[in-house]
């Protein structure tokens, strides 16, 4: 389990000797109440390091290659409670590499009418002091977010929470490793891209192994490491007759165990967060991997179908936001349309791999023939996702940039039993509606492999895409296809001017 306290977010309040020591001594004091205040919000489950108050250009500057360097900050937290004059900022934020956020709030909620004198108006100064940031930021074109409000708000702290997850995302990814066992899926377009653009971009990195590699893992698996999580299968789920003891594919279910413990060794000794398959190199392997990936996804690893390493970055990169909150994240594909006029809906599903996450009730292990790949019939969780809003969530690679792409829908159960169906599968209502957001996603470019998250809001894509620097293309009910386009248009143009 990824424990998010041992991610650091350290706070930096800005302020000067204009005002004298004991202002400095009161700001000092504040910050670390608002710090102390921040710290036991729900909404942020990371710890929050005060840092000395900034008053120089050089302790401003040390400050945030000190942060640069420290493994364990994730980003800052910047806070103007007097006026901090701007020019101060200039080395400092020109090195920083952290993600930023902006606070701009007061530490008191409200005007003292009968006491205000100009020592609160100066102390008291993040109106002009935030403002003061806020162009110097601008100016430099600083990556950001920009909170505004009262702290103690839950909104606020909220806001804050959302961000420092994306910023969480972010710094994980830098060195993460993604496995890819064989190739893309032959003569497939959208899920291929430049994997050095990438680790330059986002910082993970993407490396092929046969799988000749993995099945000299496995093995080295022997019987009584098979026969106990044969067990936690049985304890989990509900499995059917035919792969119970003595039924005849138990034997099936057994290859499922090794496959899953060769993957889980393979992962863990190679440091790997996040890994692909592909239907078309199976050698040596009984079965194509599903059960394993479904498990694998669920215990925060990043996964890709058919050698997609794009969206397996990003699943990771979601489950990392995803901590803790309530709701699932999976692996998906839009596989097939209900085009009934009342009531048009998205099917999305995957041959095996979708993670038990987002299952409305107790999975039920099932086996069935597989019609691709040549191989053993293997075992699946079957399920149903519940009801409930939802983010579909693709990255594509343009050529000149990567470009991320939300949908915003709505999960719905579905409406008849599915009994020959043998996949999980999740049903959703695209917004603002089927036909726009259809549309969109393929003018967009849009793949047909996405992340799918019931926990996610489109929020924290929008931080993440903003920390990483890659185009955010959002569609949800306010979308137009008349100002889709040209929001296309506006983007290509502005990313041939600023390409990074």
């Amino acid at each position: 389990m990824i424990d998010l306290k041992q991610q650091q977010v350290w706070f930096l309040t800005g302020s000067q000797h204009l005002y004298g020591p004991d202002a400095l001594r009161q700001v000092d004091q504040d910050s670390q109440a608002l710090v102390a205040g921040l710290s036991r919000s729900p909404h942020l489950p990371f710890t929050i390091v005060f840092k000395p108050v900034l008053t120089t250009p050089e302790a401003i500057l040390n400050m945030c290659l000190e942060a640069n360097n420290a493994r364990t900050c994730i980003g800052v937290i910047a806070w103007m409670h007097t006026f901090s004059p701007a020019k101060m900022w200039i080395g400092g934020l020109k090195a920083l590499q952290k993600p930023l956020l902006d606070l701009h709030t007061q530490f008191g909620r409200d005007i003292p009418w009968n006491s205000i004198d100009m020592n609160f108006m100066n102390l008291n100064q993040t109106a002009h002091g935030g403002r003061e940031f806020g162009f110097i930021t601008a100016r430099m074109k600083k990556p950001r977010k920009v909170v505004v409000g009262y702290w103690e708000e839950d909104s606020v702290q909220r806001k804050i929470g959302v961000w420092a997850r994306a910023a969480s995302a972010w710094w994980d990814a830098q060195g993460m490793k993604v496995a890819r066992f064989g190739d893309n899926m032959r003569s497939v377009a959208v899920t291929e891209g430049d994997k050095v653009e990438a680790e330059l971009r986002f910082g993970f990195s993407v490396n092929g192994y046969g799988v000749g590699d993995l099945v000299a893992v496995m093995k080295k698996i022997g019987d009584a490491e098979i026969d106990s999580l044969v067990s936690t299968y049985e304890n989990e789920y509900e499995v059917v007759a035919s792969m119970l003891r003595g039924g005849e594919k138990r034997q099936s279910l057994r290859d499922a165990a090794r496959i899953e413990l060769g993957l889980r060794r393979f992962l863990s000794e190679g440091n790997f967060k996040a890994f692909t398959t592909t239907f078309e190199d199976l050698h040596g392997l009984e079965q194509l991997p599903g059960l394993s990936v479904q498990r694998l996804m669920s215990d925060g690893y990043g996964f890709g179908a058919e050698g997609d390493w794009k969206t397996a970055a990003l699943l990771r990169s979601v489950k990392m936001m995803a901590v803790g909150l309530h709701g699932g994240t999976s692996f998906m594909e839009d596989y097939t349309y209900h085009l009934d006029p009342s009531r048009k809906q998205v099917l999305g599903a995957h041959m095996l791999e979708i993670c038990q996450s987002i299952a409305a009730d107790k999975p039920r292990l099932e086996i069935h023939p597989l019609s691709i790949g040549g191989k053993a019939d293997p075992p699946r969780l079957v399920f149903n996702v519940p009801g409930g809003a939802a983010t579909n969530t693709t990255l594509v690679d343009m050529g000149n940039r990567f470009r991320l792409i939300v949908n915003e829908v709505e999960t719905i159960p579905p409406e008849k039993p599915l009994p020959k169906l043998p996949v999980a599968r999740a049903l959703w209502i695209p917004k603002p509606n089927f036909e726009t957001a259809v549309t969109a996603w393929i003018l967009a470019g849009g793949a047909h492999h996405t992340v799918f998250s019931q926990s996610v809001t489109t929020e924290y894509l929008e931080d993440f895409s903003e920390i990483s620097g890659v185009e955010l293309l959002v569609i949800d009910q306010k979308t137009t296809i008349s100002d889709f386009k040209k929001e296309l248009r506006w983007n290509d143009l502005s990313y041939r001017q600023y390409p990074g």
